[in-house]
């Protein structure tokens, strides 16, 4: 049944749908760190117009979708919970989302581009600098967090990738909706 584009949700609830659909869709075969982690943290914080609403939608999704993989994944996926790793990632989300507010009413294909990388860049150094701090495979030394950023390299151009992929189709795929739904046009939530 076709429904008229009237009754698609409106603002707040169509923009957490994106991005649970977006953090669900991790249970996906995918390279490794191609996520969408920080695309949807970015999102959130560029259009939710409450802040509250911007740093809890995607870390709820981002749990939910951590949730099912450990569901899905078994024990492997279960011991990421009690790790460093797991915290690292929840404060890459927030701090991401914080990065997001800067895209407020000011979006735009060179702009989530470059707020795409940085958020990647923040992702990679925080996490890679984690495993240093807290995993023990490093030295605690200058020479153990470069050997730990290094050993990250290879995943980084998943994380870019993965995050430029899902921010074209989260950024993207909502300006063509708020072109063709105009209640979507105000600042959403």
């Amino acid at each position: 049944m076709n429904r008229p584009a009237s009754s698609l949700p409106a603002g707040p609830l169509l923009l957490a749908v994106l991005i649970f659909a977006a953090a669900l869709s991790r249970v996906l075969p995918h390279p490794p760190n191609f996520s969408p982690i920080e695309a949807v943290a970015l999102f959130g914080g560029a259009y939710f117009a409450k802040r509250q609403w911007a740093l809890v939608v995607p870390l709820v999704a981002m749990f939910a979708s951590d949730l099912v993989l450990g569901l899905v994944n078994g024990g492997i996926y279960w011991s990421y919970f009690a790790s460093a790793g797991y915290l690292l990632v929840y404060a890459c989300i927030a701090l991401s989302t914080v990065l997001g507010f800067g895209l407020r009413g000011k979006v735009g294909a060179g702009r989530v581009l470059a707020y795409s990388l940085a958020g990647s860049l923040l992702f990679f150094v925080l996490t890679n600098a984690g495993v240093w701090a807290f995993d023990g495979l490093y030295p605690r030394n200058g020479a153990g967090l470069v050997a730990a950023l290094v050993a990250g390299i290879p995943f980084f151009q998943w994380t870019v990738l993965g995050t430029l992929v899902y921010a074209a189709l989260l950024f993207g795929g909502f300006e063509l909706l708020r072109r063709q739904v105009p209640a979507l046009r105000a600042q959403t939530a």
